[in-house]
């Protein structure tokens, strides 16, 4: 079995000298990596965070969870990440996506594409940027971008690139993690609400249903699975630390139905792989069951503090 990995992220608009105190002190807990997330909210852009994070840092790595294709030009992409893995001494995870949130593409006038199409062009990106930190110049014909005798500056130190993380909640992306990244995440479907903004699909978080998807990355992964990280996040709601695990998987499984539709059993709740709530013993042992059974080593976990002394345990193992 793979060695637990911890990844947190900052959830706050910390400044200078704040941001290095949270990077740090999450390193001397034991979490591997610093995550950021690509949005266009109200949050710090991803290269500039993780770059300050990592000068502050020996050991941590930083990545993104996860970068959104339509937003950049992979080469461009490509030498701001070539860049950041160098200067961090080669601790850099590449977290690509498709791009799901149409409204931050509403506001700048974006096309939000059909996912058929965002699929695509998540295809074709990430063939641009392992041709980009390849040792030669390439060339790429795509529906989407063209590359004509290029031959990417810098090359990232990590070799022959930075480990990619891809994650999905169906079927078609997890192939596509499968067969392309080093780090696949189980992510839930998204769906829509009554008023047509996104929202997760809560069967998609259940246990049967993230045993049936590490089922499609196997199958598609072949010779390759055994050398694949299975990351997990909690989309089903905060960590919450207690001693009353029943009585607050009852509020969650209510708090998703009126946000869903969809009405989960308080057991359902507590066995998804994407809620994490219980006491530090139970939630220790959760974690240890979801190795055991399902291969999941890597876990993103938002409240750094909150779960440090499971961390503080498991971390490396």
């Amino acid at each position: 079995m793979r060695p637990f990995r911890f990844l947190t992220s900052v959830g706050e608009l910390h400044d200078g000298p704040r941001l290095a105190a949270f990077a740090r002190r999450v390193e001397s807990i034991g979490y591997s990596a610093l995550m950021c997330p690509d949005h266009l909210l109200a949050q710090y852009a991803p290269v500039p965070l993780l770059t300050a994070a990592a000068a502050a840092t020996d050991k941590l790595r930083v990545g993104t969870f996860v970068f959104n294709v339509n937003l950049r030009h992979p080469a461009v992409l490509a030498q701001d990440l070539a860049t950041l893995d160098r200067l961090s001494g080669g601790r850099l995870e590449i977290g690509l996506g498709a791009g799901w949130n149409k409204p931050e593409h509403d506001a700048i006038g974006l096309p939000f594409e059909p996912v058929g199409t965002r699929v695509a062009k998540l295809t074709e990106a990430i063939q641009v940027l392992k041709g980009c930190f390849a040792d030669e110049e390439f060339s790429f014909d795509g529906a989407h971008w063209t590359i004509t005798g290029y031959d990417a500056q810098p090359k990232p130190v990590q070799r022959p690139h930075p480990p990619l993380f891809i994650g999905g909640g169906g079927k078609r992306l997890l192939t596509l993690a499968a067969e392309e990244a080093q780090i696949v995440g189980l992510a839930p479907r998204i769906g829509k609400d009554a008023d047509g903004l996104p929202v997760i699909d809560a069967r998609s978080i259940t246990l049967p249903a993230t045993e049936e998807k590490v089922g499609w990355i196997r199958d598609a992964a072949g010779d390759r699975f055994p050398g694949l990280e299975l990351n997990c996040y909690p989309t089903g709601g905060p960590v919450v630390v207690t001693n009353d695990a029943k009585g607050e998987a009852t509020r969650r499984a209510d708090d998703l139905r009126r946000r869903t539709g969809t009405r989960l059993t308080p057991d359902e709740v507590l066995d998804s792989p994407h809620v994490f709530i219980g006491s530090v013993a139970q939630l220790t042992r959760k974690f240890l069951d979801l190795r055991e059974h399902l291969g999941i080593s890597s876990f993103l976990l938002n409240d750094a503090e909150a779960c440090a002394p499971i961390v503080e345990e498991l971390a490396g193992r």
